[in-house]
């Protein structure tokens, strides 16, 4: 696994290096030693005190895990994002067992892994003048994804995973196109078009 470490105002010693590439390689190899690639960003804490760790883990195409602590140490700041990212890796392996295994494991195995995250986005200027309402709301940011093929539990579960507030995919039962949503209550909203006929 790729593991890139970078400090944001901060410097990261060799000793913190060789921690954070230990415990994600062991992390990796403990659940899914085929991951891609991951990137720590140390930086400092709310109001200079601590340190903040964000990492970023891509595990395969599609399945990116997210995690972030804040502590007064910086090893402490890493160990509790990992401590994250290993929660959700196990919680998903626990899912994969859960279900189907044999089917599951083969289509995660079967994909590309040379092509992940290729989200973009375009940003555009603000607008000056407030007064005047345009027609059509301003644009300020589009991604392009992959829709991935899956049920909806897959997709509740790559829901969580990915750490959005909604997925659109391609329901796998039914051909259609679906989306689950994170409500403001915290439960999961899916929709599913109207079948005619």
């Amino acid at each position: 696994m790729d593991i890139r470490i970078s400090g944001h105002q901060v410097e990261t010693g060799d000793a913190l290096k060789d921690h954070v590439d230990t415990r994600l390689q062991g992390i990796a190899d403990k659940y899914f030693s085929r991951a891609i690639s991951a990137q720590v960003t140390f930086g400092k804490g709310p109001h200079d005190a601590g340190f903040g760790c964000d990492i970023v883990v891509h595990v395969m195409q599609g399945l990116v895990l997210k995690g972030r602590h804040d502590a007064h140490d910086a090893h402490l700041a890493f160990d509790g994002a990992a401590e994250k990212i290993e929660k959700q890796l196990r919680r998903y392996m626990r899912r994969l067992k859960d279900r189907n295994a044999g089917e599951v494991q083969a289509l995660a195995e079967s994909v590309a892994y040379d092509n992940f995250d290729n989200a973009g986005y375009t940003l555009f200027a603000e607008r000056i003048n407030e007064e005047e309402e345009p027609d059509a709301p301003l644009i300020i940011a589009e991604t392009r994804v992959d829709v991935p093929d899956a049920t909806v539990s897959d997709a509740v579960m790559m829901l969580d995973l990915r750490n959005t507030s909604a997925l659109l995919f391609k329901n796998s039962g039914t051909g259609a196109y679906n989306m689950v949503y994170r409500r403001g209550d915290g439960t999961i909203g899916w929709v599913e078009p109207q079948r005619a006929g």
